[in-house]
This record gives structure tokens, C-alpha cells and sequence, in this order.
């Protein structure tokens, strides 16, 4: 299940989203997806270099797993750089989003997606605050215990990958 907000006046064009504990999908507690509308419509090329620029680091250019996974120990940036993608985010019950060149969606330590489709151009880069190193689960029983813990425990970013240091990310994740 999930809620879906606009952040505010200031930074028209971006949704949040939140995304409860599945039972598989754990998804984070407190910190909303966030989803940049064609916030780098201009030049979705430099978005690998523009989420570099603004701290997150770690970056690769490919696509996205066509199983629902999520990463327990960092949060992860995914900026659309050509084409489009159809994913669901949050779990098997989540929300169906639609993303093409130019969005920008950055997506909480433990935040399910998975790719349902895509053009046959389409290319995403990903980033991770402070160029952390990321894992990749699949909501195996085992790995439960340690995840949850692991979600609590990585830190909010210093930085909004799309704004830099006053973007919204910085205002709206803090904290509960």
C-alpha cells in the first residue's frame, strides 16, 4: 500500500511516496520515495556527472532488475538519462510509476523496484550518497532480522542529489 503527496510550491514537480512494510519488500519506516518530473529534461546525458556533482557517488550507467529487490544499507538515486522504464516500487502490492528521460526518482534504504518494462533505449544511472557501497536483497526469510537493522542504521544524506545541499530531500528526510 502507498500514499502519494506532492512535496510543496517550491520544488513544483516532485511526488512522494510511502510505502509500508510488505512482509517481504521491507521498504523504509519514516523517509518517502521521491520523484523528480523531468527535473533534467534539458540534459538527461549529464545525469550521471550531475549526481556525481551533487555528492552521490558510486554511479553506474545500465538498467534496472526485472525482480523486485531493494538495498538495505544505502538509499539509491536512479536518474532516467534516455528512453522510458514502467517499474513498481515498494513491493508486489506497490506503486506502478512511469519514468522517461529527464525524472529523477531517489528511493530510501530499503525501497523495493522492479522493472516491468521498458523501450529498447532506455538507459538510468544510479548514484548513492556519499559514494556509499550498496547490496542488493530479494526478501529472502533469512536475511530479514539484519535488514531491518541495517535500514535503521544508514544515515540521511547530506545532500539532494537533483538540488544539492537545500533540496528538498535534506528538508523532508529527517529524523522521526
Amino acid at each position: 500500500m502507498s500514499e502519494m503527496h506532492n512535496v510543496n510550491e517550491e520544488y513544483s514537480g516532485i511526488l512522494s511516496f510511502y510505502f509500508q512494510d510488505d512482509g517481504i519488500i521491507p521498504n523504509h519506516p519514516h523517509y518517502p520515495v521521491l520523484l523528480y518530473k523531468g527535473v533534467w529534461l534539458a540534459e538527461p546525458h549529464y545525469a550521471e556527472a550531475r549526481l556525481n556533482q551533487n555528492g552521490w557517488g558510486n554511479s553506474w550507467v545500465n538498467g534496472v532488475f526485472n525482480y523486485h529487490h531493494y538495498h538495505s544499507n544505502a538509499h539509491e538515486a536512479l536518474a532516467v538519462i534516455n528512453g522510458f522504464v514502467k517499474v513498481t516500487l515498494g513491493g508486489e502490492k506497490g506503486q506502478k510509476v512511469y519514468l522517461e528521460s529527464g525524472d529523477v526518482v531517489v528511493l530510501p534504504a530499503g525501497t523495493g523496484h522492479k522493472r516491468l518494462e521498458a523501450s529498447s533505449n532506455f538507459r538510468i544511472a544510479g548514484a548513492y550518497p556519499g559514494g556509499m557501497s550498496y547490496n542488493t536483497r530479494t526478501g529472502e526469510q533469512g536475511e530479514r532480522p539484519k535488514v531491518l537493522q541495517e535500514i535503521k542504521e544508514v544515515p540521511i544524506p547530506v545532500t539532494d542529489p537533483v538540488y544539492g545541499i537545500d533540496g528538498p530531500l535534506t528538508k523532508l528526510w529527517s529524523k522521526p
